[in-house]
């Protein structure tokens, strides 16, 4: 990065209050910013930092009020969160120009394709009839089973399985650790009580533009496909069984168990440590609070918390009511000794 304030303003549409020519090499933040340093301000908390800041720029919105001198260059704009974490992008996308080619160590299977400027890193397997399209990069210690496709301009960190016939889509990001395609947890048991192993023949299909966490699993499903829709964004550690189904734009945040055959739909947001059921439906648009335990369908634009799940509204009403149990339950005791 080397830019001016007034080049980051014209880049995002905003106006610049102080030295527009100050040149801003890296990105902090507020409070650990040096000189050079561009840094973004959204949260009313922070605004104590603006007056000691040693940061060269900043990112403010449009309609912040400062009733003191700085010393730093304001660029004014409508959303410096997002601005900000657009740059954070570009940054990271410089770093992966450039970077291509085999590494000596890593090993591939018959029939591989590999398109143009792709990196494929220390250690790596791949194995037969997989297709890794243009600029991929695999990092080290990954493992490609046969028969997948990693389609262009995606990014898998190190310590990642993509196993047999998984299909991920068109800039996706997949962290350290993932693993996409294991068998589903499938048993039956026989007259004798022994769990028979439920074969697991179908696949899992990533689109277009989704990031999954580091620690993240995602099964393969019995028959068919698991699918993870368009733009969808995974925390770290979440789990999701067979034949799941999630619509485009949700997000799921860490810890969340969703057990098989479960179809989620758009746009939804889930917190932490959420646990859903199987074979169940959730419409789009559905927020559920962390600790959510969803053992029911769930309609299109509903916002729910608790085990079992009920209506955000009544879950608060339900607990208001519970913190008064000890207070009522003295009462009582007072009222029958009468």
């Amino acid at each position: 990065m080397n830019s001016t304030a007034l080049e980051i303003a014209h880049k995002f549409n905003g106006s610049v209050e102080g030295d527009s020519n100050v040149i801003l090499t890296t990105l902090s933040k507020i409070e650990d910013a040096s000189e050079g340093s561009l840094s973004f301000l959204s949260n009313p908390k922070y605004i104590p930092f603006l007056k000691n800041t040693n940061a060269s720029a900043i990112l403010v919105p449009n309609d912040l009020k400062i009733n003191e001198t700085l010393n730093t260059t304001l660029i004014r704009v409508k959303n410096p969160y997002n601005d900000f974490s657009k740059l954070l992008t570009e940054i990271s996308n410089e770093k992966k120009i450039g970077i291509s080619g085999i590494h000596p160590s890593a090993i591939l299977g018959k029939n591989v394709t590999i398109g143009k400027n792709v990196y494929v890193g220390p250690n790596v397997i791949i194995d037969d009839n997989t297709i890794i399209e243009n600029d991929i990069h695999l990092s080290s210690n990954c493992s490609i089973g046969d028969n997948v496709i990693i389609k262009e301009k995606s990014f898998v960190f190190t310590n990642v399985s993509i196993l047999s016939k998984t299909e991920i889509g068109k800039n996706c990001v997949i962290h350290s650790g993932a693993v996409i395609g294991s068998d589903g947890f499938g048993f039956t048991k026989n007259k004798s009580g022994k769990n028979n192993k439920i074969p697991h023949l179908g696949n899992v299909i990533v689109c277009d533009n989704v990031e999954i966490g580091a620690n993240t699993t995602i099964d393969r499903a019995t028959l068919g496909s698991t699918k993870i829709g368009y733009g969808v964004k995974l925390d770290n550690l979440v789990q999701i069984a067979h034949n799941v189904e999630i619509g485009e734009y949700t997000m799921i945040a860490a810890q969340t168990g969703i057990a098989g055959s479960t179809k989620i739909g758009s746009r939804c947001e889930i917190g932490g440590q959420v646990g859903i059921g199987g074979h169940l439906i959730l419409g789009d648009d559905i927020q559920i609070q962390g600790q959510t335990g969803v053992t029911r369908n769930i309609k299109t634009g509903s916002v729910i918390q608790g085990t079992p799940s009920l209506d955000f509204n009544s879950y608060y009403r339900s607990f208001s009511l519970f913190k008064k149990l000890p207070d009522l339950y003295k009462r009582i005791i007072k009222l029958e000794k009468l």
